[in-house]
């Protein structure tokens, strides 16, 4: 027995010595294996071990990105935004810090479309919009720092959808303090969807919340001015037949 125990430890420290020697790109290879098959908890760890034994140079730079990936399909966001974060913090003129910016709006993203998906839940939590927010932040950066990155292109089109759904987000709080009536919040959450969300669908909305909320505060003259103003300007999409669906208003690129 004691020789047995003394054999499994002597082929466990020579196996240990021989990965201990695996250099950088060795260790890079393997975990893009890992990532390729999806074995991303692999590829995880293999980034990991390179960036800590091999902490400079080009492999140990872009395992920090390949681990933020391999954690956000992972389902990991919060790993992988810390990752992220610490990247561009640490490599601000990396030739890929663009691609860091617009994967950090794409896990945000990827939150936000958990929050579309539950379609607007009856109880009105401001909470919902936090990732959208933030992912349109994200994007913007992207854009602004980097208008050639050929991300841009994609970060344009996920911005349109995000404005497009934190617009019908603000109509339906509205329209849950309408019902409340409570007119006064709900012209709030119409002025501001009309404000800070210009071109988006829902700017009809807003401005039928707006007259209807009016009209209940015995407010004609405001209420006038704005049936005229939806009139002059959307008067082909007051006809709910002719209106896009839901979705497809929401949905910008295929």
């Amino acid at each position: 027995m004691l020789a047995l125990l003394v054999l499994a430890l002597a082929t466990g420290c020579n196996r240990e010595t021989r990965e201990d020697e695996r250099g950088a790109e060795e260790l890079y290879a393997e975990a893009q294996r890992a990532l390729t098959a999806r074995n991303y908890s692999n590829a995880i760890e293999l980034y990991r071990q390179l960036t800590i034994r091999f902490p400079f140079g080009r492999h140990a730079e872009q395992s920090q990105l390949d681990m933020a990936y391999a954690m956000h399909r992972a389902g990991q966001p919060e790993r992988a935004l810390t990752t992220l974060d610490r990247f561009i913090r640490t490599y601000p003129t990396h030739p890929n810090v663009d691609y860091a910016w617009y994967l950090k709006g794409l896990v945000h993203y990827e939150e936000a479309m958990g929050f579309l998906r539950r379609l607007f839940p009856d109880q009105v939590v401001d909470r919902d919009q936090q990732s959208a927010r933030r992912s349109f932040s994200d994007f913007r950066e992207l854009i602004q720092r980097y208008p050639q990155s050929r991300y841009v292109a994609d970060a344009r089109q996920r911005m349109v959808f995000l404005r497009n759904v934190m617009a019908d987000y603000e109509i339906e709080v509205g329209e849950y303090y309408f019902r409340r009536g409570a007119y006064v919040a709900a012209i709030n959450r119409a002025r501001y969807t009309i404000e800070h969300y210009p071109g988006a669908p829902a700017n009809v909305d807003a401005l039928q919340l707006l007259e209807r909320s009016y009209e209940r505060l015995e407010l004609e003259q405001l209420a006038e001015d704005t049936r005229d103003v939806l009139e002059y300007n959307y008067a082909d999409l007051l006809d709910e037949s002719e209106r896009e669906s839901f979705l497809q208003r929401l949905w910008p690129f295929d």
